[in-house]
């Protein structure tokens, strides 16, 4: 059998272990900044709101781009970029320069790049995947992802004693490490085109709308999309948590990073059970349909249990979302071909964050006037709903796409 771990591989993991410690430092420090401008749960949820913005627009746009150019020179680029961005933020900040407009101007310009870079990573990891360990390799992510999770009290604790300024220096240093990195990769991408120069915008619509018509011929996918395009809106309503175990005195920042970080603690585990367990292929969309509806329910009433509830909540959702993720990103992953791969990303990325700012703004208008309890079960309530109303209803063409060996 081939070996999972080769060159390529070990170094877009260890890129990404280093990305997710930089990103996630600097992006709890600032969050917490941002909620101490502001003052206010909308404001709060428009600063996310304009880092998530571009990912509606820039994955359509550079889904056609990415199926054409070069993945691994998009994705060191932009990384060199962010630690530029990083630094900029560094400067302006420690200068006592910033204020709540510039904050939200940053923050959409690196939503812009996060948002492109995600659709490039997307497009080449499944390529530095050895044949048959599909499934074993998108339980890795799952294992690093959480980790981001440890960097909340520390970043916490470190905007406290030292500000925010070091922070964002950390972050530009851990991007360029992983531009420098990145730059190592070498894969044979077979989905190039021989003469870029000549792309031009009628090709650019042509290839787009090829991916459009791929998508609309492949019902399964439809079905995919549609269903996470409600969960992403339902989703979106944790955007509350933080000012909800902020304002209320009996929780704080640090109880907040706890309950999270029991999450983390059940997609850790959950990744390497993944890793370790082959699911049977027959009963996986069973499965994937049972953490979806487990899921809902739990979240309608996470916020109404004691803390250390909430904390063995947070752990059980996490051990299940995790096998739901590897189910759903290694089978669609493998089943599309390469040459649309990216174009699919990109279209799924847009919906889904359509879906996710929508929510976003919503849930944040509904926090001024009803309890944060109250917008999450009819949130969660609404993802419920889209369970049984399009994945289930839906599972003949879903079934085939997600009942695969991989």
């Amino acid at each position: 059998m081939n070996t999972l771990w080769t060159r390529n591989f070990t170094i877009i993991t260890v890129s990404s272990i280093t990305s997710v410690f930089g990103n996630a430092l600097a992006g709890f420090a600032i969050s917490l900044m941002v909620l101490d401008i502001s003052d206010s749960v909308f404001l709060f949820v428009l600063y996310m709101v304009m880092f998530n913005l571009p990912r509606i627009l820039v994955p359509v746009l550079a889904g056609p781009l990415l199926d054409s150019f070069s993945r691994i020179k998009t994705i060191y680029t932009l990384d060199f970029t962010s630690s530029a961005l990083y630094l900029i933020l560094f400067f302006v900040i420690s200068g006592g320069h910033f204020s709540f407009v510039f904050l939200l101007i940053m923050a959409f310009i690196l939503g812009t790049v996060d948002s492109a870079c995600l659709v490039a990573y997307e497009s080449l990891y499944p390529t530095l995947v050895s044949e048959g360990n599909f499934r074993k390799a998108y339980s890795v992510p799952s294992m690093i992802m959480p980790l981001s999770v440890v960097m909340m009290p520390l970043a916490a604790f470190l905007r406290d004693q030292i500000g925010l300024g070091p922070i964002l220096l950390f972050a530009s240093g851990a991007f360029f490490i992983v531009a420098c990195l990145e730059t190592q990769i070498s894969s044979n991408e077979t989905h190039l085109r021989k003469k870029l120069e000549k792309y031009s915008l009628s090709e650019f619509k042509t290839s787009f709308l090829e991916g459009l018509d791929y998508i609309r011929g492949e019902k399964g996918l439809v079905v995919i999309t549609s269903y996470f395009f409600v969960s992403m809106f339902a989703f979106s309503s944790h955007s509350l948590l933080l000012p909800f175990f902020t304002n209320a005195p009996h929780l704080g920042v640090m109880l907040y990073t706890v309950v999270i970080g029991a999450g983390a603690l059940g997609r850790m585990i959950g990744g390497v059970i993944q890793y370790k367990l082959e699911l049977p292929p027959n009963k996986k969309f069973t499965i994937a349909v049972f953490v979806y509806i487990t899921f809902c329910i739990i979240e309608m009433g996470f916020l109404f249990t004691p803390v250390y509830v909430m904390a063995i909540l947070a752990f059980i959702v996490g051990l299940l979302t995790v096998t739901s993720y590897n189910i759903r990103i290694s089978t669609t992953q493998s089943y599309i071909p390469n040459e649309k791969r990216a174009r699919f990303n990109g279209t799924f990325q847009m919906i889904m964050n359509s879906g996710m700012i929508l929510g976003q703004l919503i849930a944040g208008g509904l926090a001024e006037v009803i309890p944060i309890r109250a917008v999450i079960v009819i949130f969660n309530g609404i993802c419920l709903t889209a369970v049984f109303a399009i994945m289930i209803r839906g599972r003949r063409h879903v079934i085939p796409i997600f009942n695969r060996k991989v």
